[in-house]
């Protein structure tokens, strides 16, 4: 046994330190990134904010609408190929160019994979998930999807310190997924006393790839578009949210009336509800690592998506950086011990 005594952070430990800026608007801030891929060599360009692979976010709906954005969404697995197809015939180019196919690592999962990126070339993006990142059949499987897609850009995840984050990239990820346990209806902190402060995972994941020519994707822990903010200034270069996209008329989550108002019923893909809906049920040998809850609904995503980019932009123009691109190298950090003022309650 052993003790890191090194303090790691979370998004709410820290704040952005303002500085000079020459920009007059964050009108005059570019959120689009250019990415070219270490292995795939496929580039893409687009706001680098995905929609949470979950199946009350990352529905076909939330693509479409999300794509008028030039945001990705990583579209939940349990989506058949039969729904794929119909999804592919309607939908156009752009909202193809920014969804991921969603996969586990089983040889059914690798079969549906193939399946549904026969349909079409216009969609690059492959995202290879599952909750333990720190399994050595992840790294096997990673391989075998290289293999088999050598021009996909392949995301895989989630893991949360430096050393995974090379060993995916060296089997083939083009992107690796950091974050473990700061979802917000996640507990596996809770469960299994594992994770890893979503800041500290960023900053020290990012670092790691970087020097390999690879990516990250910060999932999980944004409670507000500040948050969102400091993800990428913590070096994320796209960041995955889930409840900030959760509860609109496109996540296609079950809706619940309640003392007269709309509620939507949102849960972790390893709650029970997940489970019973897609496994039949929490397996014996394991427990539920999730939360369900019913959170107001929100209307239409596409205020909400604009309220957060809205928010980076802000960001932006508070550090100087007029590219989103910059916003790392424009970051310093301040630790602190509040936040805001909440006298009249949050908003």
């Amino acid at each position: 046994m052993r003790i890191e005594q090194e303090l790691k952070l979370g998004f709410k430990d820290v704040l952005f330190r303002p500085k000079r800026s020459t920009l007059k608007s964050r009108s005059q801030v570019n959120l689009t990134r250019d990415f070219t891929f270490k292995h795939s060599g496929r580039q893409w360009s687009g706001v680098p904010v995905i929609a949470a692979n979950m199946d009350s976010v990352a529905t076909f709906d939330m693509a479409a609408a999300l794509a008028e954005h030039n945001v990705m969404t990583a579209v939940h697995k349990h989506y058949s190929v039969d729904d794929w197809k119909t999804f592919i015939d309607g939908a156009d180019s752009k909202t193809l160019n920014n969804v991921m196919v969603s996969t586990g690592t089983s040889e059914s999962d690798f079969k549906k994979t193939q399946d549904i990126m026969a349909m079409t070339d216009e969609i690059i993006f492959i995202c290879v998930d599952i909750a333990n990142g720190y399994s050595e059949h992840l790294v096997e499987y990673v391989t075998k999807v290289r293999a088999a897609f050598p021009d996909k850009v392949i995301s895989a995840g989630n893991v949360v310190t430096g050393d995974m984050v090379e060993e995916l990239i060296l089997a083939g990820a083009d992107i690796v997924k950091v974050g473990i346990g700061p979802g917000s209806v996640c507990t596996t902190r809770v469960k299994t006393g594992v994770g890893y402060p979503q800041l500290s995972a960023i900053i020290e994941c990012a670092d790691a790839a970087h020097g390999l020519g690879g990516r990250i994707i910060g999932d999980g822990g944004c409670a507000c578009a500040g948050d969102v903010s400091k993800a990428f200034g913590g070096g994320a270069d796209f960041v995955m949210l889930g409840g900030m996209l959760a509860g609109h008329e496109e996540s296609g989550g079950e809706t619940v009336e309640k003392e007269g108002k709309t509620f939507m019923k949102f849960y972790g893909m390893s709650s029970e509800s997940a489970m019973a809906k897609h496994s039949g049920g929490v397996a014996k040998y394991r427990a539920a690592e999730g939360k369900t809850v019913l959170i107001p609904f929100r209307g239409s995503v596409h205020e909400t998506i604009s309220d957060i980019l809205g928010g980076v932009r802000s960001t932006c123009t508070y550090v100087g950086a007029a590219r989103l691109k910059e916003l790392t190298k424009r970051t310093t950090f301040i630790r602190v011990q509040e936040q805001e003022n909440n006298v009249y309650g949050k908003e």
